[in-house]
C-alpha cells in the first residue's frame, strides 16, 4: 500500500514540474516578442496622419470624417463630419467639441473660412433641388434651410411678399429638426412631411400650405432631403430657420424684412 502512494506521489510531482516548465517558457517566449509587434504604435502627435485619425475617431466615436484640415492652432486639426464641426488633436487622443477662435489680432472663428467653402460648394450642388421664391426685380439671394414645425420658419415665410418686394429671393432647403429616422429606425414625422412637401406637383403651393397648417398629401419621391439635411450639419446648421448669405456666411435665427435688407446692403 505504502508503495503505490509513493508512486502516485512521484508521477505527481513529475506532472507539475514539467507544467511549471511549459509554463516558464510560454512566459519568457511572450518577453521576447518585439514590442512593435506585442503593441500598436502609438500615432505622433505632431504629425497629422489624416487617414490614421479618421479611422480611430470613427472606431472610437462612430463619427464618419468627411474632410480633416489642420489649423493654426499647432497639433489640433479641424474635423468635418456627417454629425457636424470637431477638433482633435493630431493622434485623436483629445477631441474637442465647440469652435475655437484666434485672439492674434481680431476675433476669429477659424473655422469659418472652410465652412464657408464647404457651404458655397453644396448650395451649388443642391441649386436645383431647392424651393425657390423669387423676387420680381432681384437684388439680393439667401439660401434658408428650413423645417415645417418651426414657429420662425412660419413667420419668416408669412412675410415672403415683403422680403420679395425688397428684391430678396428665397431659396428654401429642407432641415428636419427632428432628425431622418427616430431612435426606431422609423421616419419621423418631419422628414415625411418635407419630403411630401419637395415631392409635391408644386412645391411652392405644397410649402405655403404646410407652413399655413394646411393639409398636404403624403408623397414619396426620390428628391435628397436627407442630403441636404446632412448637408447643414456638416456646415454649422443646428436649428432653423438658418440663412445662408450668396458670400457663404451663415446667419442663424429669424431675420425681419428690413433687418435682412440692411446686413445684405452691408455686404
Amino acid at each position: 500500500m505504502f508503495k503505490n502512494v509513493l508512486i502516485v506521489c512521484i508521477l505527481v510531482i513529475t506532472a507539475m514540474s514539467v507544467f511549471l516548465f511549459i509554463n516558464e517558457q510560454a512566459v519568457a517566449n511572450i518577453s521576447q516578442v518585439p514590442s512593435s509587434i506585442a503593441k500598436p504604435p502609438e500615432l505622433d502627435p505632431t504629425q497629422l496622419n489624416i487617414d490614421s485619425l479618421k479611422a480611430k475617431i470613427k472606431t472610437k466615436l462612430g463619427l464618419t470624417v468627411v474632410k480633416v484640415e489642420k489649423t493654426p492652432v499647432p497639433g489640433i486639426a479641424l474635423l468635418i463630419t456627417d454629425q457636424g464641426l470637431y477638433y482633435s488633436s493630431y493622434n485623436g487622443d483629445y477631441f474637442i467639441q465647440g469652435k475655437v477662435y484666434s485672439l492674434i489680432t481680431d476675433v476669429t472663428d477659424i473655422a469659418e473660412q472652410s465652412l464657408v467653402k464647404m457651404r458655397l460648394e453644396g448650395m451649388e450642388k443642391f441649386k436645383d433641388d431647392m424651393i425657390v421664391y423669387k423676387a420680381k426685380d432681384e437684388k439680393y439671394v439667401v439660401t434658408v434651410f428650413t423645417d415645417i414645425t418651426c414657429g420662425y420658419c412660419r413667420k419668416m415665410h408669412k412675410q415672403m411678399d415683403d422680403y420679395n418686394a425688397r428684391g430678396i429671393t428665397f431659396r428654401y432647403l429642407a432641415y428636419p429638426r427632428s432628425g431622418i429616422k427616430d431612435r426606431l429606425g422609423n421616419y419621423t414625422d418631419g422628414f415625411k412631411d418635407l419630403r411630401s412637401v419637395w415631392c409635391s406637383d408644386d412645391p411652392i403651393a405644397a410649402m405655403t400650405d404646410a407652413k399655413n397648417s394646411k393639409g398636404i398629401g403624403y408623397r414619396v419621391c426620390d428628391n435628397p432631403i436627407e442630403g441636404q439635411y446632412k448637408f447643414g450639419r456638416q456646415v454649422g446648421v443646428n436649428g432653423t430657420p438658418a440663412i445662408i448669405l450668396s458670400t457663404g456666411m451663415m446667419v442663424p435665427g429669424y431675420q425681419p424684412p428690413a433687418q435682412l435688407e440692411q446686413l445684405l446692403q452691408t455686404l
